[in-house]
């Protein structure tokens, strides 16, 4: 799902935050575990309009990927866009390590580390059901691959930033486009023809799969 579709599902639940809420609350009182499930999936306190903490990371990763690119679609002897567009990456990855930019003032690696705290909470809470416990896994490893992915890019990024010149600069914005071009649908990095979680190679879309995957076997 696009960024934009995914900014106008957060939009559409700030218009209606006391319904959003009321069903995590009516959720926490019947089954704690899809509390935790609702706040990876609708509502989570702290996100831009309190929406959930997957559309937000998805957002956020759009964010990531566009300005690495721009990054490195630019003049390769002009570093000012390099500069520009990795604090860019920066900011949507994590506001902490640059504040200001496009983000969403949340950030990819906080969206992600959350997601894995709280899908975690959701299958260890009373009455998570079998099939919530095993994709709860999956969803928690994919979301530390993308945040192990994330510590990646932030060492890479710092190195563009210290660059100083141009010709050092651009082919590190090269290799930051294409690991940020990872971000949202993993890489196969050991070539065994599979995205492996727990690995490293897991993306934003192994976390959407898994996350569909849990909620059907919730019932929400």
């Amino acid at each position: 799902m696009c960024r934009k579709t995914w900014i106008s599902l957060l939009v559409l639940a700030a218009a209606a935050p006391v319904t959003v809420r009321a069903r995590v609350l009516v959720a926490q009182e019947a089954n704690p575990s899809h509390a935790h499930i609702l706040h990876v999936t609708e509502a989570f306190g702290s996100t831009p309009d309190g929406g959930g903490l997957l559309p937000t990371a998805v957002a956020e990763a759009a964010i990531v990927a566009e300005h690495a690119r721009l990054a490195a679609g630019g003049d390769p002897t002009d570093i000012d866009p390099m500069i520009r567009h990795t604090r860019h990456v920066l900011n949507a990855i994590d506001p902490s390590e640059f504040p200001t930019g496009p983000g969403l003032d949340f950030g990819l690696r906080p969206a992600v580390d959350a997601i894995a705290q709280h899908i975690e909470m959701a299958a260890a809470a009373e009455g998570a059901s079998e099939g919530v416990k095993t994709h709860a896994a999956h969803v928690a490893a994919a979301s530390r691959d993308v945040s192990q992915r994330a510590d990646q890019i932030v060492a890479l990024a710092r190195q563009v930033l210290a660059a100083g010149v141009y010709n050092e600069a651009y082919p590190l914005v090269q290799q930051l486009r294409d690991l940020c071009a990872e971000v949202i649908p993993g890489a196969d990095a050991s070539g065994n023809g599979a995205i492996s979680l727990g690995e490293g190679e897991g993306g934003v879309e192994q976390i959407e799969r898994h996350m569909a995957l849990l909620v059907e076997a919730s019932g929400l």
